[in-house]
């Protein structure tokens, strides 16, 4: 695969990308501050909503993993339509523009939160069979799920448009730290750092044209479903928060 773009990459998710992939692709980065360290690749810092920072991130770039938003939840409409929405449009359209044949873009379980806000908390328990797939429609829970449904509907635009590739990744609970014991939210939507970056590495290589998946892992307890990111991108999440014990098993 030829070059790239990960857009917000100083974030939670794009650092933990970075630090399981740095070497799997050639990188180009797109920073809203100038980072620390020393990044894996070319880099340009800059606002995701100005068109010429976004051009100059993308040229060359075959591929674009797009994470840069306000990922708060309580997120006032001035900030997510700012950046979660109108920094998603730009992206799309100079990476179009570009020849980028696909983006993997970070949408959230917030885009279906109502469907939580419902059932909750019987849906955390495991006599509970709720689950969602991924084919009903958005129920966004707060505004920032509003901007993250949004921006999966520019993702329909655009390819069916232009015939882009997209994968909406609607990401649950990334986190080291837990999940909780118990069998409350955390536990049902985690995320593992070595499953997210799985999930999106996959989602770069497979083949599809135009998905919404779950980003969560093996969970015993869950009510989102993984069939359709086994079956699209061939994800095998490693881990399940019911057998989680603080370390990655990780076999050298």
């Amino acid at each position: 695969m030829g070059p790239v773009l990960l857009t917000g990459a100083g974030g939670h998710v794009g650092r933990t990308i970075l630090d399981r992939l740095a070497e799997a692709y050639d990188w180009r980065l797109l920073y809203f501050t100038e980072p620390t360290g020393d990044p894996p690749g070319p880099y340009v810092v800059g606002d995701i909503r100005d068109r010429e920072t976004v051009r100059a991130a993308v040229e060359g770039c075959e591929a674009v993993i797009h994470l840069a938003a306000d990922p708060r939840r309580d997120a006032p409409w001035k900030s997510v339509l700012a950046n979660n929405i109108d920094g998603t449009h730009p992206l799309y359209d100079v990476a179009v523009a570009a020849g980028v044949e696909r983006i993997v873009y970070a949408s959230s379980n917030h885009a279906v939160g109502a469907y939580e806000d419902d059932r909750a908390p019987e849906l955390y328990r495991a006599a509970d069979d709720f689950l969602l797939d991924g084919t009903a429609p958005p129920r966004p829970g707060n505004k920032y799920g509003i901007s993250k449904a949004t921006g999966e509907l520019i993702g329909r635009y655009y390819h069916d448009a232009h015939g882009i590739s997209v994968c909406n990744v609607r990401i649950g609970n990334l986190n080291e730290d837990h999940p909780p014991v118990d069998y409350k939210r955390g536990q049902a939507m985690w995320l593992s750092p070595r499953d997210c970056a799985q999930l999106h590495d996959r989602a770069l290589r497979a083949e599809y044209d135009y998905e919404i998946v779950y980003g969560i892992s093996d969970n015993d307890r869950r009510y989102y479903s993984i069939e359709r990111a086994r079956e699209a991108l061939g994800y095998e999440p490693e881990d399940n928060s019911a057998e989680w014990d603080g370390r990655e098993r990780i076999e050298d």
